[in-house]
């Protein structure tokens, strides 16, 4: 089946363009060089570790479809070793004095804040017009991504450098993506599955490991954090956006030294706050409006979700089948908050 639809993915996208045509040839390039992940068990240049995380992401699967309800799709059952350290490279870019993301639209998933590449320098030159064109610009490797159902996704070895945690909140995450993917809809569809992710994982330990796992405890920790995070990046990205409306010098000294202040109160309000060192890198990054954006996407007012989750009594199952209600809607962010 995964060959047909391939077939089908690089006669459909060839009418579009040389982009798609390419991303089809290297898609179904991926396609091609998976192997069942019992014969990647036997590979003797994979290590103990390696092995230990392949035969995780099964637990992890069939923990998802039975305890989680989310479709496994046949996912994560095959492995490919790439020729690359990261499956992708995803450029995301915004104005320089407007906090909005640029938009690209794709067959199948419609407006998306990012492009994808197989091939960096693809993504650098893809870049580098973005920037010629006086855009903020943000590049970044991929360790994993879905196909939303389309094809079995497998096993990456750039998933395998994950420590254990953050490869269940991986597979979790990009299983919500196959289970639930509402079109045009790219940052309200991060966000739900960065809080399932959080929340699955949680979830996944608890019955592994027991209510008194260290690996829970660490779990909690970090999604505080992030949380924390959350709340203070929300905030920020709210009073920059009126920063922007409020036309402002456009002077780049001026406007960095915005991003500097943003840094400056995570460094005083947040970090002293933190129980891990998940955000200790956040006051030295070079930020720009495309950057902060990816924080918008996959952290901005998590609250909604946690409100739900609070109305249908903690149940993962439950919250499931109620966003689920909104894959046809037009704004779920704001239909969110009807549900019950």
């Amino acid at each position: 089946m995964d060959i047909l639809r391939s077939a089908l993915l690089v006669l459909a996208l060839a009418q579009t363009g040389c982009y798609y045509l390419k991303s089809a040839y290297h898609q179904v390039g991926l396609l091609s060089d998976r192997i069942p992940v019992e014969k990647a068990l036997q590979d003797p240049e994979l290590s103990d570790e390696q092995k230990a995380k392949l035969r995780l992401a099964q637990e992890v699967m069939a923990f998802a479809e039975k305890e989680l309800g989310l479709n496994s799709n046949g996912n994560y059952s095959s492995f490919v070793k790439l020729k690359q350290p990261y499956v992708t490279y995803v450029v995301s870019a915004a104005p320089k004095w407007e906090l909005k993301h640029h938009i690209w639209s794709f067959p199948f998933v419609g407006k998306v804040p990012y492009k994808g590449f197989f091939v960096e320098d693809d993504a650098k030159t893809e870049e580098k017009g973005l920037q010629d064109d006086g855009l903020d610009t943000y590049m970044r490797g991929v360790s994993a991504f879905s196909t939303l159902g389309w094809f079995r996704d497998p096993l990456l070895s750039s998933m395998l450098r994950y420590k254990e945690p953050d490869l269940v909140n991986t597979l979790i995450h990009e299983t919500v993506h196959a289970t639930l993917f509402i079109k045009s809809n790219a940052d309200f569809n991060e966000r739900l599955a960065t809080f399932l992710g959080n929340w699955g994982t949680e979830l996944f330990y608890k019955q592994r490991e027991g209510h008194d796992s260290p690996t829970l405890q660490a779990i909690k920790n970090e999604n505080v954090d992030e949380k924390l995070f959350a709340e203070f990046i929300t905030k920020e990205l709210a009073m920059l956006e009126a920063w922007y409306k409020s036309k402002p010098e456009q002077n780049e000294d001026l406007r960095q030294s915005k991003f500097k202040d943003i840094q400056g109160r995570f460094d005083t309000e947040v970090k002293p706050r933190l129980k891990t060192r998940s955000y200790e890198n956040f006051p030295s990054l070079k930020l720009n409006n495309a950057r902060l954006l990816v924080y918008r996407t996959y952290l901005q007012d998590l609250s909604k979700f946690e409100a739900l989750a609070n109305r249908t009594g903690n149940e993962f199952r439950a919250f499931l089948e109620k966003v689920k209600q909104l894959e046809k809607h037009s704004e779920p962010e704001k239909a969110i908050n009807d549900l019950k």
